[in-house]
């Protein structure tokens, strides 16, 4: 589901070299007189994950809000391919998945349903059901509740919901805040496995997560805040992610 398209520049030798998919240049964000994020600054390849890190407050959904489009920034710029993302730009919606920290479905549509929903939504057109097929391969505790009303599932079945609606969309950057919330440990491992396998198909990863498991298993750099400054960003040698 993930587009092959990437940008290129040349260097001053003439060798031609892919241009990152994302870059955060110098973004900051305030709310008021509040500054709630200083300048950010930070670059996402394809098929790369970055891990955002810090305590509650810290600035983590901010940063993430402005990445997807869904908040422009105070200060600074995010750029996808080059342009500025923005949640209305239809650009912007064809290649940025999101997935947030609160579980919400049409309490009327089956898992499945709403599955198909989103995939129709987002253009696929014929292919969404083999797309929604495909997700649900990819989660088995919904595989086996697909025809179940949001009611009757678990909390951690409803975060599941949450993140086969973002990978059922076409993406070429996948935005989760939070993902582990409400999973337990077996689908963390097979969250983490399934987020590797979407860095193997080139697509760019972004989440804030408070779990050093999920960060261990998927990170390529890791950014850490702090009351909204940048006090880490460190590239991550040698763990699973980096395979």
């Amino acid at each position: 589901m993930a587009a092959d398209r990437h940008s290129s520049t040349t260097d001053r030798s003439g060798t031609a070299s892919v241009a990152p998919l994302l870059r955060v240049e110098r973004a900051g964000q305030r709310y008021g007189e509040r500054e709630v994020l200083a300048e950010v600054s930070v670059t996402v390849p394809a098929g790369s994950a970055l891990v955002v890190v810090g305590a509650n407050g810290s600035g983590k959904s901010t940063l993430l809000r402005m990445i997807a489009g869904r908040e422009k920034p105070a200060t600074g710029q995010v750029l996808l391919d080059g342009r500025p993302v923005d949640e209305d730009d239809l650009a912007t919606r064809r290649s940025i998945a999101v997935s947030g920290d609160s579980v919400a479905c049409y309490p009327d549509l089956s898992v499945r349903e709403h599955l198909l929903m989103v995939a129709v939504a987002h253009g696929l057109g014929r292919a969404a059901d083999g797309a929604v097929e495909t997700v649900l391969g990819l989660f088995p505790s919904l595989r086996s509740e697909h025809d179940s009303l949001p009611q009757a599932l678990s909390t951690g079945q409803l975060q599941a919901v949450l993140l086969a609606a973002a990978l059922v969309r076409p993406h070429r950057l996948v935005v989760l805040d939070e993902p582990e919330q409400r999973l337990d440990d077996e689908t963390k491992e097979r969250l983490a496995q399934l987020l590797n396998q979407e860095k193997h198909h080139g697509v760019g990863l972004v989440l804030a997560t408070h779990d050093p498991l999920l960060t261990h298993e998927v990170a390529d750099r890791v950014l850490r805040l702090h009351e909204g400054l940048v006090i880490e960003n460190t590239a991550i040698r040698g763990g699973r992610g980096d395979r």
